[in-house]
């Protein structure tokens, strides 16, 4: 059976995961399953809330990361990841994300980013550490628990410049 997707061995990246079919904007391309709890954030882990991390089963651990994803995530009604395409994706395209849409905090990548897209922020980095623009161009494609950390880091922030007055 086709789910339009498949797994290839790629030059750059060793193998990663390709459309068999197009898919529009907004159309849900890979439906996530989580296959069991982690106790901590590392390279394979998804995180699913503000202090839950999960491993993905099925195909979804091999999309690859670019800084310039052609798909966004959104979690589904069991709390995994589905990847929801953000750009027009043609038959034979890489499925991509950006993994600051799933983490808000990526300390394991210490090598340089090998996306290879215009928009390259030079390494793989989480939430909180992407520019603001970049977090409004994800608007809706990002797991929402990342907005709401971020909103707490904001308000705790405030809270101490004014205790500090």
């Amino acid at each position: 059976m086709d789910n339009g997707f498949e797994l290839r061995r790629t030059h750059e990246k060793g193998e990663g995961v390709f459309a068999t079919r197009p898919f529009r904007i907004g159309e849900t391309v890979m439906v996530g399953a989580i296959d069991r709890e982690l106790d901590r954030n590392h390279s394979h882990a998804s995180q699913v809330s503000a202090e839950r991390f999960v491993l993905h089963g099925g195909l979804v651990p091999k999309v690859n990361h670019s800084c310039e994803p052609k798909c966004g995530i959104r979690l589904n009604s069991n709390g995994a990841h589905d990847y929801v395409a953000r750009a027009p994706i043609a038959a034979g395209e890489e499925i991509t994300f950006d993994y600051a849409m799933r983490n808000y905090s990526v300390d394991y990548f210490a090598a340089r980013c090998r996306c290879g897209s215009r928009h390259c922020r030079g390494r793989i980095t989480g939430w909180r550490d992407l520019p603001a623009g970049r977090k409004a161009d994800y608007d809706g494609f990002v797991a929402p628990y990342l907005i709401e950390i971020d909103d707490q880091a904001h308000t705790a922030l405030a809270a101490r410049r004014d205790h500090r007055r």
